[in-house]
């Protein structure tokens, strides 16, 4: 240490400014980031600006969130007004307007009888809620053997130990051991070889759910307590649901007493041009998982939406005990309300939802464009979403779709996302007709440079 180096307290680590060391960076190859790291330093409408000073097209929405797109002022200046007026509300036994506001909001946007709403601050804490839900519907149903849960292979649920165990990612898994026991899953819905190049839901596969009986048949429907899946699976590449899939669950589900939970943190709030996944298949579950488009991804906001029976079964005993012994600090949190308001005035008022239908379509035309490609084996689009798979690299699989994402932002002006060697784009509900040429193109350069 040099004469001219601060002195350090017992303890204080010596931390340079900028230093790039001490940031354990979520779901990234933390040594390779460092050597080159991408940084982007701000963001308006459906561009970031990287450190560089380059203008960057947002292609993924931020991570499937920033559905209205970035810095929109409606949503800034309500956070803005709400910092200032009530930052904090305990949300344990007291409350604040804005929650009771917001919850009716979304509970309007749902179908069916969802008409009540727990907030999270995540997708992870939503699914980790509902599935807590669900075993405690059955036991104060009478019920409390039913305590099994079933995800899907390829299915992602979150980071906690409930969403990790009922999820089906290999790599999410294998190195933290069971989890939770008393977990089984059903088989993945997508199959190359029969749904290969699929604009929207694929014909083949419908007939998969059915494998839900088989578990019925293994651990008796006594035990089975819910089934969580997602309308598309988006983090392991854009995988839409089969036709008639997500019905026959509901109607395996309905015949044995189990509880259908969508997962839809990426789905919801437009994706796939409705409020959610559930009104487009027209399919009403006992719960609906959200969080991401809820607020644009300006503050940190998730929920369950449950149906009315599910709610009503808690509502008893003493009107001054606790029903639901589970929450967060930060549920509802004031800043996360006004957020979320904002947002949803926004969805109405432009009509994103009905966009994203009318640029469904357009989209799938450009990105299935690039059929043909070096190395692209399947190309998958449904709503305002679509994933380009690259054939991996023998011995390193991740490899080339990694290497296509640094190629896109650090040549084309475009950031997108590799769920290993598939590259996914899933762009604001903003996005222009030209902007969605722009990411064509962008991808192209990206699979070609890495032929």
């Amino acid at each position: 240490m040099s004469s001219s180096t601060p002195p350090v307290s017992p303890g204080q680590a010596v931390i340079q400014p900028n230093d790039l060391e001490a940031f354990w960076l979520p779901y990234t190859s933390n040594r390779a980031f460092k050597r080159a790291p991408r940084l982007v330093t701000s963001a308006e409408g459906t561009r970031y600006l990287s450190a560089d000073g380059r203008g960057i097209l947002d292609g993924t929405s931020g991570l499937w969130c920033c559905n209205a797109g970035h810095a929109r002022t409606p949503i800034v200046s309500a956070i803005q007004a709400q910092a200032q007026k009530l930052d904090f509300a305990p949300p344990f036994q007291f409350s604040h307007p804005q929650a009771f506001a917001l919850a009716s909001r979304v509970a309007a946007l749902a179908p069916g009888d969802l008409d009540h709403v727990f907030f999270t601050n995540s997708g992870s804490e939503s699914v980790e809620t509902a599935l807590k839900i669900a075993l405690g519907f059955h036991n104060v149903t009478g019920q409390g053997g039913r305590q099994r849960l079933i995800g899907r292979e390829r299915g992602y649920h979150g980071v906690g130990f409930g969403g990790t165990a009922v999820g089906g990612m290999v790599a999410n898994r294998k190195i933290f051991g069971t989890l939770l026991a008393g977990v089984d899953h059903l088989p993945t819905t997508y199959n190359r070889a029969e749904q290969a190049f699929t604009v929207g839901e694929p014909e083949w596969g419908g007939h998969l759910a059915n494998d839900l009986e088989r578990l019925v048949a293994l651990h008796d429907a006594s035990t089975i307590a819910a089934v969580i899946v997602e309308p598309m699976g988006g983090s392991t590449g854009v995988l839409p649901s089969p036709k008639g899939y997500l019905q026959r669950l509901r109607d395996i589900c309905d015949q044995y007493g189990i509880l259908l939970i969508f997962d839809e943190v990426i789905t919801g709030f437009g994706r796939l041009g409705a409020s959610f996944a559930a009104e487009r298949y027209g399919v009403v579950p006992d719960m609906i998982t959200f969080a991401k488009g809820i607020t644009s991804g300006t503050v940190p906001m998730g929920g369950v939406i449950v149906r009315k029976h599910i709610y009503d079964a808690f509502m008893k005993g003493p009107d001054y005990a606790v029903e639901l012994f589970h929450g967060y600090t930060y549920s509802a949190h004031p800043l996360a309300c006004a957020a979320a308001l904002a947002t949803l005035d926004l969805y109405r008022e432009e009509r994103l939802f009905e966009r994203s239908r009318e640029l469904e379509p357009i989209l799938a035309t450009a990105i299935h464009a690039l059929r043909g490609e070096p190395n692209v084996v399947d190309i998958r689009s449904v709503g305002l979403a679509a994933a380009v798979e690259l054939a991996p690299i023998p011995g390193a699989p991740g490899q080339r779709g990694y290497d296509a994402v640094a190629h896109a932002f650090d040549h084309a002006g475009v950031l997108l996302r590799a769920a290993g060697d598939s590259i996914i784009t899933a762009p604001p509900l903003i996005i222009g007709e030209m902007e969605i040429g722009e990411i064509a193109e962008g991808l192209k350069s990206a699979v070609r440079s890495v032929a």
